[in-house]
Parts: structure tokens; sequence; C-alpha cells
């Protein structure tokens, strides 16, 4: 099919044929027509870097009323660099509409000027939950009369604890509209949500729901955690060409990660969300035009990257929510391209591996950390490949070459040639040389301390655990990404080690090394969750029910009752 087939107006086909579309991709292919021809609810389902925007964009832009300056679509996202990519994507499309406009709002820019944009009228907004839902607050922005609510990685949405905002905004929005829901992966939130904002929607799928994307092949190294800084190095050095992001799971730790990495002279810097949205936007700046070669990030800043050629992505951290790999590994891959996935696991991490496996239907190849030889190996063809084709400057060059060959006289070719390649890759030599083999042979045994962390029994990769509780959990919109960033937020140390998550409906358990956990349960028991007061303590039991606070409240489900007395009866 091309885009002529789907039915869009001349005005968009010029437009996206300028700028080098020729064929729609499998999910714009279903959805184009579908949603030009037809007002039913849709939900879709296709991974990151598929062309949702204009999957859901193109056919607004066909349908919409440029000469009304009403809001007539109102498009939520999770982050706001998604935000301003939906924005251009919209401004792209739609160049040779003359009358529309389309109003990006986010946090971190001024709302004041945003307010007067909204004022000013356009037909679509594009916006975060947060600060939409601020602006109708303020009765700026009116959702009342708009023909399309478009719901862009809706999982990413609830991940990040906006389901509050989604609530309050459908609330203002029309009964009679068409919602589209866009996601990669649906999990039961999801589903859910379908159920409460969706009437009888259609659904469109390009590949099986939650998979990974087909292009990218899953590749992982088991080492000690004590190595795993060492096998991303050993693993940037083995693809010199890498264009990677590299996951971590904490802002101490991308911060940890990326400081080591520039301190060693690779071209890389952090996103997280410590920084501000200048920093932000220079550090993403100089990602997209390649002036770096590795992004350390984690999940939230990395959300809505419009970076479409990237060979790697480096799992320095599994993530705590496998379907979270989909979209961490959906960055690659991109465009008809393909690309490479890679996790750096500790022996504690290999029974998550298999979870994602199965939730993303995708085999993982086992890799063997690449030995100093190797790498070696491989960076000299590469300097070589460089200089076989360097463009040479003849005549910029030519009025040195006599004292050039003075000075390699009595040098063979051979000899001169050596020389140049060593003055680039000794310091490879030089690393490299005698380097140990970081692989983790064979299977580790862990046991179970007497205080009821897990402990690893080798290589020097032993650690405790404490096992702790909180008094929130999925009732109080508390899910693995939001505790992480709690733990982090009430943490002072770099590198702090986070074992298994359990989300209950109203309360939590989780594992931490045990050397920061009077640290964090004293400073968590002085915060709160969306004005829950939090309650943390340390469980000393591997059950749940054995935790104090559990039995405590199973105890009073009976105070106040005594047992019935028996009757005495005469011999």
């Amino acid at each position: 099919m091309t885009f002529e087939q789907t039915g869009i107006k001349p005005e968009l086909l010029s437009a996206i044929s300028e700028m080098g579309f020729e064929q729609p991709t499998p999910i714009q292919e279903k959805t184009i027509p579908h949603l030009i021809n037809n007002k039913n609810d849709l939900i879709a389902l296709a991974q990151t870097g598929t062309g949702k925007t204009a999957a859901f964009g193109l056919p607004i832009l066909h349908n919409c009323d440029v000469n009304k300056k009403d809001i007539q679509a109102l498009i939520l996202c999770p982050t706001r660099e998604l935000c301003l990519q939906i924005s251009r994507d919209l401004d792209a499309f739609s160049k040779n509409l003359k009358g529309f406009k389309n109003i990006p709002v986010y946090g971190g820019a001024d709302i004041g000027k945003q307010m007067r944009e909204l004022r000013n009228g356009g037909q679509v907004v594009v916006g975060t939950p947060g600060r939409v839902h601020d602006l109708i607050r303020r009765k700026v922005l009116n959702v009342s009369q708009i023909r399309w609510m478009v719901l862009d990685e809706a999982d990413e949405m609830l991940n990040m604890g906006f389901k509050e905002e989604l609530d309050a905004i459908l609330a203002q929005t029309p009964a009679i509209k068409q919602t589209l829901l866009f996601s990669a992966t649906m999990p039961k939130e999801i589903a859910n949500m379908t159920k409460k904002y969706l009437n009888s929607p259609d659904e469109i799928a390009v590949g099986r729901k939650n998979e990974g994307a087909a292009n990218v092949e899953h590749h992982y190294y088991v080492v000690h955690a004590k190595d795993k800084y060492a096998t991303l190095k050993r693993v940037a050095d083995n693809y010199p060409n890498c264009y990677a992001i590299v996951f971590c799971r904490t802002r101490m730790e991308t911060r940890d990660v990326a400081e080591k990495l520039m301190a060693d002279g690779y071209n890389a810097d952090a996103l997280h969300g410590d920084l501000s949205q200048a920093q932000r936007d220079y550090v993403m700046s100089r990602f997209r035009t390649g002036q770096l070669q590795m992004l350390v990030a984690t999940d939230v800043a990395a959300r809505g990257l419009d970076v479409n050629s990237l060979s790697h992505v480096i799992n320095y951290s599994l993530p705590d929510d496998p379907e979270a790999y989909i979209h961490r590994s959906g960055r690659t891959g991109r465009a008809g391209k393909s690309g490479i996935a890679v996790s750096i696991l500790h022996m504690r991490e290999t029974g998550k591996l298999k979870q994602i496996e199965r939730i993303s239907n995708k085999r993982f190849e086992r890799k063997e950390v690449p030995g100093g030889e190797e790498i070696c190996k491989v960076q000299l063809m590469h300097l070589v490949d460089k200089v076989a084709e360097i463009e040479v400057n003849d005549s910029k060059i030519d009025p040195y070459m006599v004292e050039i060959m003075d000075k390699f006289a009595g040098l063979s070719a051979e000899e001169i040639l050596k020389r140049f390649v060593s003055v680039e890759f000794n310091r490879f030599l030089d690393y490299y040389k005698n380097a140990p083999d970081l692989n983790v042979r064979g299977q580790e045994r862990k046991t179970v301390d007497k205080r009821g962390g897990r402990r690893g029994e080798s290589g020097g990769d032993s650690m405790n655990f404490s096992r702790l509780f909180v008094n929130a959990g999925k009732k109080q919109n508390l899910n693995a990404s939001r505790l992480l960033g709690l733990i982090n937020d009430h943490s002072t140390r770099k590198n702090i080690e986070i074992g298994k998550i359990d989300i209950q409906r109203k309360f939590s358990f989780f594992e931490i090394d045990s050397r920061f956990e009077k640290e964090l349960i004293q400073s968590m028991n002085q915060s709160s969750i969306d004005g829950h007061q939090l309650e943390v303590d340390r469980v000393t039991g591997e059950e749940r029910v054995s935790h104090p606070k559990i039995k405590a409240k199973k105890k009073n489900q009976f105070e106040g009752k005594r047992p019935a007395k028996r009757k005495r009866t005469r011999r």
C-alpha cells in the first residue's frame, strides 16, 4: 500500500512526500484508512519507533476543520520530550494546511506563554497529563467540545503515576468523541483503562501483544556485580561504532556510570531527573546530532527520545517491570533498521531475565564477555578501515611530502604503517594487557542468611539484603518505578543494590542492601505519597504474613469479641 491509497488529503501527501516517506509502516497501513472512514474508538498496539504519530496524526489532520479555532483534538503523552516530538511531526505533516495550529503544553516550560497560545486558539493540543490538568483547572484549556482524544504510550503514563490526572482530564471531555489508545504493551492496567475510557473499541495490533521488536537481537552477559562497569567498557570497545543508550536503575547509578565513562575518555553524558530543562535539552541535542556516542539514562528520563538510528540499547541494570524492557529494546531497530539489546547481568538477575523472555516472546542469547585480545583485534581493524577510507586532500598535503619523506628516511613502508597504527592503537594494547576473564562460569549458589537476606557465594560478589515493608501499594498508585523513585529520593548513597519488589494492594515489600537499611527507613518514614504518610519497617521473615504490622491488623479484626462461654453440666 502507498500513502495515496490510504485516502489522505493531497496537502498531507505532498508534505510527507517532501519528508521522504514513500510507504506507510504496518501500523500506519492498518490505522490511517480505518480512522479516516470510521468513528469507533480504537486500541492500537505497536512497538516504539513504528510510526505511531503519523498513524493517528494524519487521520486527525485529514478530518480536522482548519476554519475553526476551537480545540478539536487532545493528544496526551507521558513526557515533554515525546510531547515536543509529536508537535514537531504534526507541524511537518500540516505544513501545507493553511490555518492549522497545534499547541504543545508540558511541565518545565513557561505556563504563561502556553496560556497565551491557548487563548489565541488552535485545533490540536499535545500535552503531558500534569500540565494539561493544570490548564483545565485554570479554565484556560477547554476540552468539552473535542472530537478526538488520543492516549499515546498509555502504558507509560500509567507507569509514571498519571492515573488520577487521566481520570480528571477525561471527566472534562464530551461523552461523544473518538478515543484512540496507543500502547506498546497490554498490561492489566491498560485492559482496565480500555473498559473505563473506551466504548466498544476496535483493535489493531502489529505483532503479538507485549512482544519485542522483530529486528532486534537480544544478548546478555553474566558477570559478578563488581565487574559490571568493566563489562560495559568492553562492550563499548567491542562495538567501536556503537550509538547507544545505557539504561540504569536510579539517578545516582546514572550519574556514577556516566562520570566513569567520561573520565575514561568515552564520548558519553547522563540524562536523569535532577537536570534542569535547559540541561536536558543540551544533552539531548548533543546526542541526537551524534556528538555523544553513549547516553546514560534512567527509564523516565529516556522516554520520548526522538532517535531512530541507535545501534544498541545496553541494560546496565534490568528494569523491575519486565514490560519496561520492551520499551527499552524498542528504541533500537527502528525505521526498518536492525539493532542489538545488551543486558549485563549478575547471577541474581537471571531469573528476571527468564520472565522477560516469556513476556516478550524473545529468545535471549548468552554471550561471552570479549577478552583483551579479541577487543584489540576489533579496534585494530576499525582503525585500519578508517585509514583506508579517509579522503586525502592532495593539494593540502603535497607541499609537505618532501619534508615528511625525509622524516621517514631509512624506514620501509611496512614500518611506517606500523608506527602510524600504533599511535592510536597502543593505548588498547596497554589497557587490555593481561586482561582477566570477566565471565561467570557455571551456576552461583545463593543462601538465605539468618537476617532474611540473600547472599551470593562466589567471586567476592556477596551481599546481604534486608526485606522492608511499606504501608502503600496499588491503592496509593504505587508501582515498581515509583517505589524506585522514592528510594532514590530518600537515599544519599550511590549504587544501592535493590532486590525483589512485591507490590500488593495496600502494602508492598522490597529488598535493599542491608548497609543502607537504617538510613532509608528513617528518611522514608518522614515522607508521604499523594498525602498518604509512609510507614517503613524491616521484615524479619520471608513470608508476608510474618510481618508484625500485618499480624496486628489481623489481630485487630477480633478485638472486642470474646469467645462464647461453654455451658457447664453437672455429672
